[in-house]
């Protein structure tokens, strides 16, 4: 049966063609898209991707306006069933502003924007959506994003810590980002939120023009992890 993966774009979304085509790339069907005004997801999802952009221009705060429309309403109660949820930079806001993941997206550090491939170190290689690297490797994955720097109180850092939570980690900094955390998951693991775009990096060879290859791991990890027998 045909890996089934929704895209949701949000106005603004400026990466939802890429995760779309990344999905296609690595899983040999079409994702199906999404506009963030409907109400309700298609039937049997393997995958629910929120893409990386600008949502409503960023204006409040990064994702906050996106996390209040109509699918994600849907995204949510799917999220809470099991279904699997893949947030990249806006979308890993998106996730956060839902509460579907801990912590928020600050400003980040120096008020720079931040577009370029940055080293990754590979925390925890046991989840679904890491299962396809090895915990300590260093991958290298591109970058874009003003309002990327992750944070969350002690508390909650210090738990996510514990409980093998932090799925990527900056290798070299990069926005200021608390603990350098690069990508979080849910308690479940099978939600997943990270600021770098994997989806810039899934050609079979490393070819550096292209975004290199570190990405496509990821999805063929949630592609064999995910996918409906």
């Amino acid at each position: 049966m045909a890996f089934r993966a929704a895209v949701i774009t949000f106005p603004g979304s400026n990466c939802d063609r890429d995760m779309a085509s990344a999905i296609e790339a690595v899983a040999g069907s079409p994702a199906i898209r999404v506009w963030h005004g409907d109400a309700e997801l298609p039937d049997r999802l393997d995958l629910i991707a929120l893409p990386g952009g600008f949502s409503y221009g960023d204006y409040l705060r990064s994702g906050a306006m996106a996390a209040t429309s109509p699918i994600m309403r849907a995204v949510v109660a799917a999220a809470e069933r099991g279904v699997p949820v893949l947030g990249v930079c806006n979308g890993f806001q998106v996730l956060t502003e839902a509460r579907l993941l801990p912590g928020a997206l600050l400003r980040n550090a120096g008020q720079r924007f931040v577009c370029r491939t940055v080293a990754l170190t590979v925390e925890n290689a046991a989840s679904p959506f890491t299962a396809g690297y090895a915990a300590g490797e260093t991958i290298r994955i591109p970058v874009a994003h003003h309002d990327g720097n992750y944070y969350a109180d002690a508390e909650t850092l210090d738990r996510l810590e514990g409980e093998g939570r932090v799925a990527f980690r900056y290798a070299e900094g990069c926005n200021g980002s608390a603990r350098d955390i690069a990508g979080v998951l849910s308690a479940n693991g099978r939600v997943l939120g990270m600021m770098p775009h994997p989806e810039r990096a899934i050609e079979q060879a490393a070819v550096p023009s292209l975004g290199g290859a570190d990405g496509r791991r990821l999805f063929e990890s949630a592609l064999a992890s995910f996918a409906t027998a």
